[in-house]
């Protein structure tokens, strides 16, 4: 450990979170200096503290010894002012001891409010390095308007300066303004299904009426309802995501774009200044070109037309997963390599590579218990076809790769049974028939910009491409009780599929719940309770001792 004098601990103090200790966390400085501190610390013999100290705190061009005699409420006004040095400061030390990489050490966090449903889908489609948190359909009602007294969706740019603009306003008001008025109706309709028993509590029951409510009605709205969402990334995966919306097709996209760098540059400028600039416009161009070129080659009259409906394929796997996986789970404990490892394997027999993967899985005390890196070497590729709401929830998880088609009204729609038994079909049906038919309207012209008058309820196509260490990850959680039963289904019939191929690798997915419920909130509901009374104790008890010493 490094020995400081106690005016050099003075100094330091402000930006570590302990002077004595082998693991500590930087406060209080900006996300461009984290970063080039990290960069100069991976390239010096030097303790992170002393670089802190010799290279960065005695800099004048910082400013850090400024910022340290300033009080938090008093530093406000000279932040931008001190990024500004740190930015600067910082484009040296890259160019003498970093690279791109370390734009992966410092991070932001950013709001992006009132923006489409369609576009959390386009700007959640980057998976590496960023993590993303949104509004919730299940949780929240969307029946509130704006203070202007319209609905809350986004009226895209290009289709209110066309022809459309009444036709698309109109569609979308009848999908809200059925949505709301379901409201009150179908929750009536589960509470007489579900009475309320003496075991639970009025929050709990009205917390899971609310989010079943929530499930049957979010198909009815469409893809331009207005949500919220936030972010957390680093800087490299924020650059790349920016250059690649300021090459989407929709001009929400490209406004978006425009946004975040604006905002980003105060917190990590260095980072984000080359998504519009000549290598970012270059590689705009490149994004552009491809989806032109690619537009030109679909035009053959070959490909044209929707066909297929609901449903989960197993398109490919690899035959060999289970020889890949028992070699991955011998590998490290052995010292021999991977390829006479493979031999050994051939010549065991069905009942020891049986007991290997047995063990390999061993005793799962719950889903969080997930077999190790060998399960990464199975491949599963899944072409999947539901509903757009399902298809919300499940494009959330990032260790996998997947891609969608564009969202049409022509791959059919889910109406959920529990509108048939209220009786609410005819009104259900009347939107998504209103829905089809503006979008055959103005994908006519604008295609790309026609998915925003599409409801949820519509069926989406995409592929997905996972290991299973990731299904078993992603399977048993999107199976649990409190998940929306739509991507349940999904997820159940993923795992039946793998089962027919692989049932000893898929046998230790213990923790599927393939049954069905009424009320699929209501026991998550419960524990949550448990939890309140918990944390009132605790705090009762901790008032005690504090009265009585």
């Amino acid at each position: 450990m490094d020995e400081f004098s106690e005016e050099e601990k003075a100094q330091l103090r402000p930006f570590v979170t302990n002077m004595d200790k082998p693991v500590f966390a930087l406060t209080n400085l900006p996300e461009v200096v984290k970063g080039a501190l990290f960069s100069r610390y991976s390239r010096s013999s030097k303790s992170l503290r002393r670089v802190l100290l010799d290279e960065f705190m005695l800099s004048e061009e910082l400013g850090l010894k400024e910022m340290m005699k300033d009080a938090p409420r008093e530093r406000k006004d000279k932040d931008l002012v001190q990024t500004k040095k740190a930015e600067e400061f910082y484009e040296r030390v890259l160019v003498g001891y970093g690279d791109d990489s370390v734009a992966e050490l410092a991070g932001a966090h950013i709001a992006l409010e009132g923006i489409s449903i369609m576009a959390t889908k386009i700007v959640e489609d980057a998976r590496i390095g960023l993590s993303p948190l949104e509004k919730s359909t299940r949780y929240v009602y969307f029946d509130n308007k704006d203070q202007d007294g319209k609905w809350r969706f986004q009226r895209e740019k290009t289709i209110m300066q066309s022809e459309f603009k009444e036709l698309y306003e109109k569609t979308c008001d009848h999908c809200f303004e059925t949505y709301a008025s379901l409201i009150p109706k179908i929750s009536g309709f589960v509470m007489e299904r579900v009475p309320q028993d003496d075991k639970t509590s009025e929050r709990a029951y009205k917390s899971a009426i609310r989010a079943k409510t929530c499930d049957i009605l979010r198909g009815l709205l469409p893809a331009s309802t207005k949500t919220n969402m936030g972010f957390f990334g680093d800087g490299r995966a924020f650059e790349y995501l920016i250059t690649r919306m300021y090459a989407d097709d929709l001009a929400e996209i490209r406004e978006l774009a425009s946004s975040m760098q604006n905002e980003l540059s105060y917190a990590i400028p260095s980072f984000v200044r080359r998504a519009s600039d000549k290598y970012g416009q270059s590689m705009q161009g490149y994004f552009r070109k491809t989806r032109k070129d690619m537009g030109k080659t679909i035009a053959n009259p070959k490909f044209l037309g929707a066909s297929g409906g609901e449903g989960v394929s197993l398109v490919d796997y690899d035959k060999d997963a289970e020889r890949k996986v028992l070699i991955a789970a011998l590998y490290p404990l052995l010292q021999k390599p991977a390829e006479e490892i493979g031999k050994i394997v051939d010549r065991m027999g069905a009942d020891e590579k049986a007991e290997i993967i047995k063990s390999y899985i061993n005793e799962r005390g719950n889903r969080r218990h997930r077999p190790g890196r060998a399960f990464e070497h199975a491949y599963y590729t899944f072409d999947i076809c539901a509903n757009f709401g399902a298809y919300r929830d499940l494009h959330r998880h990032r260790i996998l790769t997947q891609q969608r088609q564009e969202l049409t009204p022509y791959l059919g729609f889910k109406m959920p049974p529990e509108i048939v038994e209220a009786g609410y079909e005819s009104e259900f049906n009347g939107v998504m028939e209103q829905a089809k038919d503006a979008y055959a309207q103005i994908a006519a012209k604008h295609r790309a910009q026609a998915q925003y008058v599409v409801p949820l309820a519509y069926n989406i196509r995409w592929y997905m491409m996972l290991n299973l260490r990731e299904a078993y990850q992603m399977l048993e959680l999107r199976s649990s009780m409190q998940g929306h039963s739509d991507y349940r289904d999904v997820a159940k019939k993923m795992f039946l599929e793998i089962g027919k191929v692989h049932p000893r690798l898929a046998g230790g997915m213990i923790f599927m719940d393939m049954k069905g419920y009424q009320l699929e909130r209501l026991e998550s509901e419960k524990r949550i309770d448990m939890r309140l009374e918990e944390i009132a104790k605790r705090k009762v008890d901790d008032e005690r001792r504090i009265a009585y010493g």
